[in-house]
């Protein structure tokens, strides 16, 4: 079964419009935020790093809106998760849609920012994955214009390993009922990822999410989200079930092996707590004791824990050291099939290359398309 996307190496960029000077406020915009980071920063649904999940709040210019969504499509390698919650706008002379800014007025849509904006940000990304989760009144033209088929910009804007989640209908406005905390759609959305889904699958796709999203939303007579996705993105895994986790199970004998294996997941939590506080010093000791444990069946903690090492030994200058840390989990990724394995290789050959080892470099890179080959003969 296909696991969840590398939490680090993923991104998301969380942005949220909830104060406007021309159009009504929509206060629930910020609870929308503050709560969406922390589920999806929660180890028990996606645990994704605090510090890979960047939070924009009332942008004042389409740079402050975009930049932070240019910054997450450099630096994720995995999944790029972008999410937009505020006033969906049309423009008088176009069927565009636009996101709005603090200062943006009704029907013109110089004063907000485009949606292509985005879906270029998406083209230049070099993460696998990309998803698109829009709240916004008449959010379903983004869906339209990712859509496969005969509309005219649909050819111009598909985007490779896409997947878009809207709100509404291209031509219906979403809705933040009054007195509720979130926005109808987001607050759904929030109530699925918190609780799970009694009798569903033990992680939820994006599938998933949008076919309980609809059902659930129908049901109170909400507007209905929209999709589009490209490349079968909607297989992919997001969020852990809660809904199937396992309540009042005896517990069995605890095993040495099992021990190592929450002292491994500990080190790499307490390394990550340090590292998106600043304190990467001091998450660098935790990090190589963690590393010091053997466990057989650990792998992907293990790797986990060298990817995140390799990564600020680099950013401390530290390259030779990284290089020792990433051909140690080569040695492992040859029995591994998978985006932790391509990982390795790639940021192992990027730092060999920036060394000046070409060569082995190359090596690594050729080792890597072989996995990659290997994985497409793997049946589904």
């Amino acid at each position: 079964m296909v696991g969840l996307p590398d939490p680090a190496a993923s991104r998301a960029v969380l942005i949220g419009t909830a104060a406007y000077r021309h159009l009504p406020a929509l206060s629930a915009v910020e609870a929308n935020i503050t709560d969406l980071a922390a589920v999806l920063c929660d180890a028990t649904v996606w645990g994704l790093p605090e510090q890979h999940c960047v939070t924009v709040t009332d942008p004042q210019s389409a740079s402050a809106m975009l930049d932070p969504v240019h910054q997450a499509a450099e630096q994720a390698l995995d999944t790029l998760v972008v999410y937009f919650a505020g006033h969906g706008m049309r423009d008088s002379e176009s069927a565009d849609l636009y996101l709005g800014l603090v200062g943006s007025r009704e029907n013109t849509g110089y004063t907000a920012v485009a949606y292509q904006h985005v879906r270029t940000a998406l083209r230049s990304a070099r993460a696998r994955r990309k998803i698109v989760v829009l709240d916004c009144c008449f959010s379903g033209r983004a869906a339209r214009t990712l859509a496969a088929g005969d509309e005219v910009l649909a050819a111009q804007a598909a985007v490779d390993g896409a997947f878009v989640l809207t709100a509404s209908p291209r031509d219906r406005v979403a809705l933040a009922p009054d007195g509720e905390r979130h926005t109808a759609f987001t607050g759904e959305m929030l109530t699925l990822l918190r609780d799970g889904i009694e009798d569903g699958p033990e992680l939820i796709d994006l599938d998933t999410l949008h076919r309980v999203l609809e059902e659930r939303l129908r049901a109170k007579n909400r507007p209905l989200p929209q999709r589009s996705q490209e490349n079968g993105v909607g297989r992919l895994p997001l969020a852990r079930n809660r809904a199937r986790a396992a309540r009042h199970v005896p517990a069995g004998p605890v095993l040495a092996t099992d021990v190592r294996a929450a002292m491994v997941a500990a080190g790499l939590g307490v390394a990550r707590m340090l590292r998106a506080a600043g304190r990467s010093r001091d998450a660098l000791p935790v990090l190589r004791l963690a590393l010091q444990e053997q466990v057989p069946d650990g792998e992907r903690n293990l790797l986990a824990v060298q990817l995140e090492l390799s990564d600020m030994l680099a950013e401390n200058g530290q390259t030779r050291e990284a290089i020792e840390v990433l051909e140690q989990a080569f040695q492992q990724v040859h029995k591994i099939y998978g985006p932790d394995a391509l990982l390795v290789c790639r940021r192992l050959a990027d730092l060999l290359q920036e060394s000046g080892n070409h060569i082995q470099a190359c090596e690594v890179l050729k080792h890597a398309l072989e996995l990659a080959e290997d994985q497409l003969r793997v049946p589904d």
